[in-house]
Protein backbone atom coordinates (compact mmCIF):
# COMPACT_ATOMS: atom_id res chain seq x y z
CA UNK A 1 0.00 0.00 0.00
CA UNK A 2 1.17 3.53 -0.77
CA UNK A 3 -0.42 6.83 0.06
CA UNK A 4 -0.22 10.47 -0.97
CA UNK A 5 -2.05 13.34 0.78
CA UNK A 6 -2.76 16.94 0.01
CA UNK A 7 -5.14 19.14 2.01
CA UNK A 8 -8.32 17.08 2.52
CA UNK A 9 -7.69 14.60 -0.31
CA UNK A 10 -6.02 11.26 0.27
CA UNK A 11 -5.10 8.84 -2.52
CA UNK A 12 -4.35 5.28 -1.40
CA UNK A 13 -3.09 2.76 -3.94
CA UNK A 14 -3.01 -0.99 -3.29
CA UNK A 15 -0.77 -3.18 -5.42
CA UNK A 16 -2.16 -6.71 -5.57
CA UNK A 17 -4.87 -6.22 -2.89
CA UNK A 18 -5.53 -9.22 -0.62
CA UNK A 19 -7.35 -10.06 2.62
CA UNK A 20 -5.10 -7.72 4.56
CA UNK A 21 -6.27 -4.91 2.29
CA UNK A 22 -9.86 -5.89 3.07
CA UNK A 23 -9.23 -5.68 6.81
CA UNK A 24 -7.52 -2.32 6.41
CA UNK A 25 -10.46 -0.87 4.47
CA UNK A 26 -13.00 -2.27 6.92
CA UNK A 27 -11.18 -0.85 9.92
CA UNK A 28 -10.30 2.59 8.56
CA UNK A 29 -13.05 3.59 6.13
CA UNK A 30 -16.81 3.73 6.09
CA UNK A 31 -17.12 1.86 2.79
CA UNK A 32 -20.00 -0.37 1.81
CA UNK A 33 -19.10 -4.07 2.36
CA UNK A 34 -20.08 -4.97 -1.23
CA UNK A 35 -17.63 -2.36 -2.55
CA UNK A 36 -14.86 -3.81 -0.36
CA UNK A 37 -15.65 -7.32 -1.58
CA UNK A 38 -15.57 -6.21 -5.21
CA UNK A 39 -12.33 -4.34 -4.56
CA UNK A 40 -10.35 -7.54 -3.87
CA UNK A 41 -12.26 -9.78 -6.33
CA UNK A 42 -11.22 -9.91 -10.01
CA UNK A 43 -13.94 -8.51 -12.27
CA UNK A 44 -14.28 -9.57 -15.88
CA UNK A 45 -16.51 -6.70 -16.95
CA UNK A 46 -16.10 -2.99 -16.17
CA UNK A 47 -18.75 -1.57 -13.89
CA UNK A 48 -19.78 1.60 -12.07
CA UNK A 49 -21.92 1.31 -8.93
CA UNK A 50 -23.01 3.97 -6.47
CA UNK A 51 -23.49 3.07 -2.81
CA UNK A 52 -24.77 5.32 -0.05
CA UNK A 53 -21.27 6.23 1.11
CA UNK A 54 -19.06 5.71 -1.95
CA UNK A 55 -18.80 4.99 -5.68
CA UNK A 56 -17.15 1.78 -6.87
CA UNK A 57 -15.64 1.55 -10.36
CA UNK A 58 -13.86 -1.16 -12.27
CA UNK A 59 -12.02 -0.20 -15.45
CA UNK A 60 -9.62 -2.16 -17.63
CA UNK A 61 -6.46 -0.59 -19.01
CA UNK A 62 -4.85 -1.92 -22.22
CA UNK A 63 -1.38 -3.20 -21.29
CA UNK A 64 1.19 -4.82 -23.58
CA UNK A 65 2.91 -8.18 -23.06
CA UNK A 66 6.25 -7.91 -24.86
CA UNK A 67 6.84 -11.70 -24.68
CA UNK A 68 3.50 -12.76 -26.14
CA UNK A 69 3.38 -9.61 -28.29
CA UNK A 70 -0.23 -8.84 -27.50
CA UNK A 71 -2.42 -6.48 -25.50
CA UNK A 72 -4.11 -7.67 -22.33
CA UNK A 73 -6.49 -5.94 -19.88
CA UNK A 74 -5.11 -4.60 -16.61
CA UNK A 75 -7.92 -4.32 -14.06
CA UNK A 76 -8.09 -1.15 -11.95
CA UNK A 77 -10.59 -1.03 -9.07
CA UNK A 78 -11.51 2.43 -7.76
CA UNK A 79 -13.41 3.58 -4.69
CA UNK A 80 -14.41 7.24 -4.33
CA UNK A 81 -15.50 8.67 -1.00
CA UNK A 82 -15.90 12.23 0.17
CA UNK A 83 -12.18 12.74 0.85
CA UNK A 84 -10.51 9.56 -0.43
CA UNK A 85 -9.62 7.98 -3.72
CA UNK A 86 -8.69 4.31 -3.25
CA UNK A 87 -7.28 2.28 -6.15
CA UNK A 88 -6.25 -1.34 -6.41
CA UNK A 89 -4.69 -3.42 -9.18
CA UNK A 90 -3.09 -6.85 -9.48
CA UNK A 91 -1.12 -6.07 -12.63
CA UNK A 92 1.60 -3.46 -12.66
CA UNK A 93 -0.03 -0.53 -14.46
CA UNK A 94 3.13 1.42 -15.20
CA UNK A 95 1.28 4.57 -16.29
CA UNK A 96 -0.50 4.74 -12.93
CA UNK A 97 2.69 4.00 -11.00
CA UNK A 98 4.57 6.75 -12.83
CA UNK A 99 1.74 9.24 -12.24
CA UNK A 100 1.65 8.36 -8.52
CA UNK A 101 5.41 8.80 -8.08
CA UNK A 102 5.41 12.14 -9.85
CA UNK A 103 2.49 13.29 -7.72
CA UNK A 104 4.19 12.05 -4.57
CA UNK A 105 7.43 13.92 -5.26
CA UNK A 106 6.03 17.24 -6.50
CA UNK A 107 4.09 19.77 -4.44
CA UNK A 108 3.19 21.58 -7.65
CA UNK A 109 1.53 18.47 -9.08
CA UNK A 110 -0.32 17.90 -5.82
CA UNK A 111 -1.64 21.45 -5.98
CA UNK A 112 -2.65 20.93 -9.62
CA UNK A 113 -4.32 17.53 -9.32
CA UNK A 114 -5.39 17.26 -5.65
CA UNK A 115 -6.67 20.75 -4.92
CA UNK A 116 -10.41 20.09 -5.22
CA UNK A 117 -12.14 16.70 -4.85
CA UNK A 118 -11.30 12.99 -5.33
CA UNK A 119 -13.52 13.06 -8.45
CA UNK A 120 -11.23 15.72 -9.97
CA UNK A 121 -8.20 13.55 -9.20
CA UNK A 122 -9.99 10.56 -10.75
CA UNK A 123 -10.63 12.59 -13.90
CA UNK A 124 -6.91 13.36 -14.24
CA UNK A 125 -6.03 9.70 -13.68
CA UNK A 126 -8.52 8.47 -16.30
CA UNK A 127 -7.37 11.16 -18.73
CA UNK A 128 -3.75 10.07 -18.27
CA UNK A 129 -4.62 6.38 -18.74
CA UNK A 130 -6.68 6.99 -21.87
CA UNK A 131 -4.09 9.32 -23.40
CA UNK A 132 -1.42 6.68 -22.76
CA UNK A 133 -3.23 4.43 -25.27
CA UNK A 134 -2.34 6.69 -28.21
CA UNK A 135 1.40 5.76 -28.26
CA UNK A 136 0.37 2.09 -28.27
CA UNK A 137 -1.93 2.77 -31.21
CA UNK A 138 0.89 4.56 -33.01
CA UNK A 139 3.06 1.47 -32.47
CA UNK A 140 0.30 -0.75 -33.93
CA UNK A 141 -0.01 1.44 -37.03
CA UNK A 142 3.80 1.45 -37.42
CA UNK A 143 3.81 -2.35 -37.20
CA UNK A 144 1.11 -2.51 -39.87
CA UNK A 145 3.26 -0.31 -42.14
CA UNK A 146 6.22 -2.67 -41.65
CA UNK A 147 4.01 -5.69 -42.47
CA UNK A 148 2.72 -3.94 -45.59
CA UNK A 149 6.27 -3.35 -46.80
CA UNK A 150 7.19 -7.02 -46.35
CA UNK A 151 3.99 -8.23 -48.01
CA UNK A 152 4.80 -6.36 -51.21
CA UNK A 153 8.49 -7.30 -51.08
CA UNK A 154 7.81 -11.00 -51.57
CA UNK A 155 7.79 -12.11 -47.91
CA UNK A 156 4.19 -13.36 -47.95
CA UNK A 157 4.90 -16.65 -46.14
CA UNK A 158 6.76 -14.98 -43.27
CA UNK A 159 4.01 -12.38 -42.90
CA UNK A 160 1.26 -14.94 -42.22
CA UNK A 161 2.33 -15.20 -38.56
CA UNK A 162 3.04 -11.46 -38.24
CA UNK A 163 -0.41 -10.59 -39.54
CA UNK A 164 -1.99 -13.07 -37.13
CA UNK A 165 -0.11 -11.51 -34.19
CA UNK A 166 -1.14 -8.01 -35.25
CA UNK A 167 -4.79 -9.08 -35.58
CA UNK A 168 -4.73 -10.66 -32.11
CA UNK A 169 -3.18 -7.52 -30.64
CA UNK A 170 -5.84 -5.29 -32.21
CA UNK A 171 -8.64 -7.67 -31.19
CA UNK A 172 -7.51 -7.71 -27.55
CA UNK A 173 -7.09 -3.92 -27.58
CA UNK A 174 -10.65 -3.49 -28.89
CA UNK A 175 -12.00 -6.00 -26.38
CA UNK A 176 -10.39 -4.04 -23.54
CA UNK A 177 -11.27 -0.55 -24.74
CA UNK A 178 -14.87 -0.91 -25.90
CA UNK A 179 -16.60 -1.39 -22.49
CA UNK A 180 -14.83 1.64 -20.99
CA UNK A 181 -17.11 4.03 -22.82
CA UNK A 182 -20.11 2.90 -20.76
CA UNK A 183 -18.15 3.62 -17.55
CA UNK A 184 -17.30 7.14 -18.71
CA UNK A 185 -20.92 7.72 -19.70
CA UNK A 186 -22.06 6.54 -16.26
CA UNK A 187 -19.70 8.98 -14.56
CA UNK A 188 -20.89 11.82 -16.80
CA UNK A 189 -24.56 11.08 -16.15
CA UNK A 190 -24.44 9.97 -12.52
CA UNK A 191 -26.30 12.28 -10.13
CA UNK A 192 -24.25 11.96 -6.96
CA UNK A 193 -22.64 14.13 -4.32
CA UNK A 194 -19.26 12.50 -5.00
CA UNK A 195 -19.00 13.99 -8.52
CA UNK A 196 -19.54 17.78 -8.74
CA UNK A 197 -21.81 18.88 -11.57
CA UNK A 198 -19.15 21.20 -13.00
CA UNK A 199 -16.91 18.16 -13.54
CA UNK A 200 -19.35 16.30 -15.81
CA UNK A 201 -18.35 18.12 -19.04
CA UNK A 202 -14.80 16.93 -18.42
CA UNK A 203 -15.95 13.33 -18.27
CA UNK A 204 -17.89 13.97 -21.49
CA UNK A 205 -14.60 15.06 -23.02
CA UNK A 206 -13.07 11.72 -21.98
CA UNK A 207 -15.87 10.00 -23.89
CA UNK A 208 -14.79 11.93 -27.01
CA UNK A 209 -11.18 10.83 -26.47
CA UNK A 210 -12.36 7.24 -26.11
CA UNK A 211 -14.28 7.54 -29.39
CA UNK A 212 -11.15 8.82 -31.17
CA UNK A 213 -9.22 5.81 -29.84
CA UNK A 214 -11.96 3.48 -31.05
CA UNK A 215 -11.99 5.08 -34.51
CA UNK A 216 -8.24 4.62 -34.80
CA UNK A 217 -8.58 0.99 -33.73
CA UNK A 218 -11.31 0.47 -36.34
CA UNK A 219 -8.98 1.87 -38.98
CA UNK A 220 -6.17 -0.46 -37.85
CA UNK A 221 -8.57 -3.43 -37.89
CA UNK A 222 -9.75 -2.70 -41.42
CA UNK A 223 -6.19 -2.15 -42.65
CA UNK A 224 -4.80 -5.38 -41.22
CA UNK A 225 -7.77 -7.37 -42.57
CA UNK A 226 -7.20 -5.90 -46.04
CA UNK A 227 -3.49 -6.73 -45.78
CA UNK A 228 -4.38 -10.29 -44.79
CA UNK A 229 -6.59 -10.67 -47.87
CA UNK A 230 -3.86 -9.22 -50.09
CA UNK A 231 -1.22 -11.47 -48.53
CA UNK A 232 -3.43 -14.53 -49.01
CA UNK A 233 -4.03 -13.57 -52.64
CA UNK A 234 -0.31 -13.17 -53.29
CA UNK A 235 0.41 -16.48 -51.57
CA UNK A 236 -2.28 -18.18 -53.63
CA UNK A 237 -0.93 -16.67 -56.84
CA UNK A 238 2.59 -17.76 -55.98
CA UNK A 239 1.35 -21.28 -55.24
CA UNK A 240 -0.56 -21.34 -58.53
CA UNK A 241 2.55 -20.33 -60.43
CA UNK A 242 4.56 -23.06 -58.71
CA UNK A 243 1.92 -25.66 -59.51
CA UNK A 244 1.80 -24.43 -63.11
CA UNK A 245 5.56 -24.86 -63.53
CA UNK A 246 5.46 -28.35 -62.00
CA UNK A 247 2.50 -29.34 -64.17
CA UNK A 248 4.19 -28.13 -67.37
CA UNK A 249 7.41 -29.90 -66.40
CA UNK A 250 5.49 -33.12 -65.77
CA UNK A 251 3.59 -32.76 -69.06
CA UNK A 252 6.84 -32.29 -71.00
CA UNK A 253 8.49 -35.26 -69.31
CA UNK A 254 5.48 -37.55 -69.78
CA UNK A 255 5.99 -38.32 -73.54
CA UNK A 256 9.68 -38.99 -72.88
CA UNK A 257 8.73 -41.38 -70.08
CA UNK A 258 6.22 -43.17 -72.29
CA UNK A 259 8.81 -43.51 -75.08
CA UNK A 260 11.45 -44.94 -72.75
CA UNK A 261 8.92 -47.40 -71.28
CA UNK A 262 7.98 -48.57 -74.77
CA UNK A 263 11.65 -49.19 -75.52
CA UNK A 264 11.98 -51.12 -72.28
CA UNK A 265 9.07 -53.39 -73.25
CA UNK A 266 10.39 -54.07 -76.77
CA UNK A 267 11.99 -57.47 -77.37
CA UNK A 268 14.37 -55.85 -79.79
CA UNK A 269 15.29 -52.21 -79.26
CA UNK A 270 15.60 -50.21 -82.50
CA UNK A 271 19.13 -49.03 -83.28
CA UNK A 272 20.43 -51.35 -80.55
CA UNK A 273 23.42 -52.36 -82.69
CA UNK A 274 24.02 -48.88 -84.03
CA UNK A 275 27.13 -47.20 -82.56
CA UNK A 276 25.14 -44.02 -81.95
CA UNK A 277 21.91 -45.73 -80.92
CA UNK A 278 21.83 -44.20 -77.48
CA UNK A 279 22.16 -40.69 -78.85
CA UNK A 280 19.56 -41.38 -81.51
CA UNK A 281 16.99 -42.24 -78.82
CA UNK A 282 18.01 -39.18 -76.79
CA UNK A 283 17.45 -37.06 -79.89
CA UNK A 284 14.02 -38.61 -80.46
CA UNK A 285 12.99 -37.89 -76.86
CA UNK A 286 14.33 -34.36 -77.18
CA UNK A 287 12.28 -33.90 -80.35
CA UNK A 288 9.15 -35.21 -78.60
CA UNK A 289 9.70 -32.75 -75.73
CA UNK A 290 10.27 -29.90 -78.17
CA UNK A 291 7.07 -30.84 -80.01
CA UNK A 292 5.18 -30.81 -76.68
CA UNK A 293 6.49 -27.36 -75.83
CA UNK A 294 5.47 -26.04 -79.27
CA UNK A 295 1.99 -27.45 -78.82
CA UNK A 296 1.74 -25.77 -75.39
CA UNK A 297 2.77 -22.48 -77.00
CA UNK A 298 0.15 -22.87 -79.72
CA UNK A 299 -2.51 -23.59 -77.09
CA UNK A 300 -1.18 -20.60 -75.06
CA UNK A 301 -0.64 -22.78 -72.01
CA UNK A 302 2.84 -21.31 -71.66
Amino acid sequence: MREVKYKNINWIDFENPDKESTYYLQENFNIHPLAIEEFVTPTIRPRATEYNNCIFLTVHIPLFDAVERTTYPGELDIVITKNHLITGHKQDIYQLTDFFRKLESSEGRKKLYMNETPAHLLYHILEMLIESCFPRLAHIHKNIDVIEGHVFNGDETEMVREISLAKRDILNFRRTLKPQRSILESLAQMETRFIPSELKPYYQDLIGTNIRLWSSLESAKETIESLEETNNSLLSNKLNLTMKVLTIFSAIMLPMTVYSNILAMSAKIPFASHPFGFWIHIGIMFFISLFTIVMFKIKKWL
